[in-house]
């Protein structure tokens, strides 16, 4: 049913009155009606005026209708009573109600997740705008939508639907969206103030990623524009008063988990008062021989990391325990590995789990958790400018976090091999991601959306500013931003802009864009979707061997980025020529992750999309080598290194040391110089997915990276200039070690200096000048003058020479053609302006020294024989030489 206002008779029909009007519109149709009115002010003709609000009266009364619509599909809420939230339901309506932004805190299992949405349609939101509710995983944005639409017996994409990336199913009906946090963050781009949402849940906010980081940031300074938006923010009970004081002290809501007690036993790997030497897979042993002497119950052991998991699957199964199931789980499983957890099973299992298992999946069954304190934490390193994975101790609230695993189905006791005052010792929270973390991507989407200097946007938590600067000087080095003068505001570039637009890292985006010039399109974005994601090659625990055979079948010898081209092409032909079924089959024969294979494709569909919306034209024909390297080079011009003459080690940017990884097909014989995808720090510094490059390609492609030193710049005779030993360093790799290159443009003052002094004064030019010729006769008649009278006091010196032209030459004159071309203009006017006078040559003093004093022949007789002078003491022909040719020789 309509409003009343609605009835209006046409003949009254004002301004005021459709304004009054849209407040019962949807908000987007309430923002887009609102503009379209204030133009109205506008038109001067009142027929006119009057026309247009009649049209627009009937419009406003059709988007009316639809929300009327909206409001009458609702469907009945009803709450679990089992669940936590559902005793907490009238407190945070209540808070919801009366406050912009609720803090809901509760750990898994409360069931806020899924309630919350129910609550916010309870109190009429999602009616003239989404309730939007973000989720940190693809996954679990899906189920928690089936898992609403189930409770609420209505169909997934209806009221309650979802969109992930490549997936959406948002209909006109939906009044609840589950997303990804990414989904929401992309969304600002077209839709600036929200207008789409009445209300935003942001789920699972303790998990602090950059997404979510970014979010809470974005929505601080978005509420005072939008009063009418109400945000709610649910997270585990890890330090929900950060949230509250990032939102002006808002409410915070505690709803307790559905947990039994929790036993913790501190059993440190080595004991101060024990002598006895134990590592930790032997305190791992006594913890599980412990545990094996209480009741029955899995346990769930947390490690480091996927090889630490193997080595001690291996040397639990080698204690041929009875009736226990020793399992792997880690993010690289795949599925049928991974759901091996999850089903039943009879006897004792023993998981092996990294901190995957903290928050991101619930094993069931878990009644013990023996945790050795320790993690591999994603970290960033401003010094090397690698992302680095190192082993570090967890902090308390990750501690926590496993000891809550074991409380879910019965009392539980927790075992760490570590001591109580190291655990109260530890820091309080980790970092949360943007604190550890290139932040290039952030950086060049909140440039893209205009939110000015990231040190002053208002994060949680701010940045380490060093992290900071590496994110800007990678977007500089891809050719993405611009600084201002300060160095404090940035602007993209047109191809910044283009890379923001693309769905991939920025270092990625960069080599598709890149490779347009190089007829190579198809494969750079084959490699860049490859890169993006999970590997798809499989490499099952006790299937090494065989997994390597088939995947050896793609190997490139002198490219790993090849490897996926190769890998592509294959899986493309088999597509074509099986069924679904049969094509499924082939991947798990060939050790690939089928849903990793459709990721890659749809990601390579996207960016053809959205390269083709940049009218980027996409090569048919295959590439070549060269032409599709220096592409992926433009991303990678801080991953390059050249190899150390003895070691299989090589030296990459900033001096940093790497090796190529041993799964690599380059391991065996690695080039002089290579480029790889990333560097990883584990034990050692490893480059990962590496190729072989050739210096000479990374010049034309790092023109604003490279620095260029000079040495020995000097006069050459045959160049007619000044020439200089150049090299070429890119990030202190020497891509050119010396090249000899014209010194004119470096330091044109020394090339003239040079120039003067050796072509002119010391005469060493191939030149047809008349001037030249007679002043080198000149000063060599006063050369043999000084030889005559054994004196080197007679001609000038070579600086008053220099001085004589350096007073008459252009300041531009730095070589023998920039002379050329002054002297061609100047001559014509002044013909004699660099002639000597024999009088200038000669020193002050020495004007009485005449030739004639020194006879050129010696008579004897008849005869006329040549006299030749050299002032050289010691030498042979020092002093006065009498010329006799030989057939006088018996007449003297």
């Amino acid at each position: 049913m309509l409003p009343k206002s609605f009835m209006t008779e046409q003949s009254t029909l004002t301004l005021q009155v459709l304004q009054q009007r849209l407040d019962a519109l949807m908000l987007r149709d309430k923002q887009r009606f609102a503009r379209r009115l204030h133009g109205v002010k506008k038109v001067k003709n009142p027929d006119t005026q009057q026309a247009i609000f009649q049209t627009m009266a009937k419009e406003i009364e059709q988007a009316a209708a639809q929300v009327a619509l909206r409001e009458a599909a609702r469907p009945s809420i009803t709450y679990p009573q089992n669940l936590p939230v559902s005793q907490k339901k009238q407190d945070i309506l209540e808070a919801i109600r009366d406050h912009q932004v609720v803090i809901v805190a509760g750990e898994t299992g409360s069931g806020k997740t899924t309630q919350l949405p129910k609550i916010c349609m309870e109190l009429g939101r999602g009616i003239k705008g989404l309730i939007g509710h973000t989720q940190p995983r693809r996954l679990a944005a899906r189920t928690v939508a089936n898992r609403i639409a189930e409770e609420l017996q209505t169909e997934p994409g209806g009221c309650i639907g979802y969109k992930v990336r490549f997936s959406d199913h948002v209909s006109s009906n939906t009044m609840v969206k589950l997303m990804t946090d990414g989904i929401l963050l992309a969304e600002i781009q077209q839709d600036r103030l929200l207008m789409q949402y009445d209300t935003i849940i942001i789920d699972e906010a303790h998990e602090r990623s950059l997404n979510i980081d970014f979010l809470l940031g974005y929505l601080k300074e978005l509420l005072p524009r939008r009063p009418d938006l109400k945000v709610i923010i649910t997270s585990a009970t890890i330090d929900p008063e950060r949230f509250s004081r990032h939102f002006n002290n808002a409410p915070i809501i505690e709803v307790s988990g559905r947990t039994y007690p929790v036993e913790v036993r501190y059993r440190p790997i080595v004991e101060e008062a024990d002598d006895t030497e134990r590592d930790q897979l032997q305190a791992i042993f006594d913890a599980v021989d412990e545990l094996g002497r209480e009741s029955p119950g899995d346990i769930l052991i947390f490690m480091s990391g996927e090889r630490e998991i193997r080595d001690t699957a291996d040397a639990l199964n080698k204690l041929n325990l009875r009736h226990t199931e020793v399992l792997p789980l880690y993010a690289r499983l795949s599925n049928s590995e991974q759901n091996r957890v999850f089903q039943s099973h009879s006897g004792r299992r023993i998981v092996l789990a990294t901190n995957v298992a903290e928050t991101s999946l619930t094993v069931p069954g878990i009644k013990y958790v023996i945790d050795p304190g320790t993690a591999r934490i994603s970290r960033y390193s401003y010094r090397t400018k690698v992302q680095r994975l190192p082993i570090e101790p967890i902090s308390q609230a990750s501690a926590n976090q496993r000891k809550g695993r074991c409380g879910r189905v019965s009392e539980g006791i927790c075992i760490r091999l570590y001591s109580e005052d190291d655990f109260l010792s530890r820091p309080e929270f980790t970092d949360p991601e943007i604190l550890r973390t290139n932040l290039a991507s952030v950086i060049l989407q909140m440039t893209a959306l205009g939110l000015g200097d990231i040190a002053a946007f208002p994060f949680v938590e701010a940045p380490d500013k060093r992290n900071i600067q590496d994110g800007v000087r990678l977007l500089e080095e891809l050719g993405a931003i611009t600084a201002d003068e300060q160095q404090t505001a940035y602007k993209l570039t047109p191809l910044g802009r283009q890379l923001s637009q693309l769905p991939v890292d920025p270092r990625l985006a960069r080599m598709v864009l890149e490779a347009q010039k190089h007829g190579c399109v198809r494969e750079a974005m084959i490699i860049t979707s490859a890169l993006s994601i999970q590997d798809p090659r499989e490499r099952p625990v006790d299937k090494q061997q065989a997994s390597d055979e088939k995947h050896r079948r793609f190997h490139d010898k002198e490219s790993d980025f090849l490897a996926f081209v190769n890998l592509w092409n294959y899986l493309g032909e088999q597509q074509k020529a099986l069924s679904s079924n049969q094509f499924r089959r082939l991947c798990r024969t060939d050790y690939l992750n089928y849903l990793r294979v459709r990721e890659w494709q749809d990601i390579y569909t996207q960016l053809r999309q959205v390269v083709k919306e940049l009218g980027i034209p996409v090569n048919s024909e295959p590439a070549a080598y060269r032409e599709i390297h220096v592409a992926l080079l433009t991303g990678l011009l801080s991953h390059i290194g050249m190899k150390d003459a003895d070691k299989q080690e090589y030296t990459g940017a900033r001096n940093a040391r790497f090796s190529i990884f041993p799964g690599s097909g380059l391991f065996k014989k690695p080039p002089k110089w290579t480029m790889v995808a990333e560097l990883v720090e584990t034990s050692r510094l490893w480059g990962r997915i590496a190729a072989r490059i050739e210096p000479e390609w990374v010049e034309p492609v790092a023109q604003h990276l490279i620095k260029r030193s000079y040495s020995e710049p000097h006069w050459e005779r045959a160049q007619g200039a000044v020439m200089a030993t150049e090299k070429v360093t890119v990030y202190g790799l020497p891509i050119v070690a010396a090249r000899k290159v014209n010194y004119s443009q470096i330091d044109p003052a020394l090339c003239r200096e040079l120039f003067i002094r050796h072509a002119l004064v010391e005469g060493d030019w191939q030149t047809r000048h008349a001037f030249f010729r007679e002043n080198l006769k000149l000063r060599a008649e006063v050369e043999e003058l000084e030889h005559k009278s054994r004196r080197r006091d007679i001609l000038v010196d070579d600086d008053t020479l220099f001085e004589f032209y350096d007073q008459r030459i252009s300041h531009d004159v730095i070589s023998a053609r920039h002379f050329d071309s002054w002297w061609k203009k100047i001559s014509r006017e002044t013909p004699d302006l660099l002639n000597f006078e024999k009088s200038m040559l000669i020193k002050e003093g020495a004007e009485k020294i005449s030739k004639l004093d020194y006879p050129n022949f010696w008579h004897q007789g008849n005869l006329k024989l040549r006299l030749s002078y050299q002032f050289e003491p010691g030498a042979d022909a020092d002093g006065v030489t009498v010329h006799i040719p030989l057939p006088l020789l018996n007449q003297v």
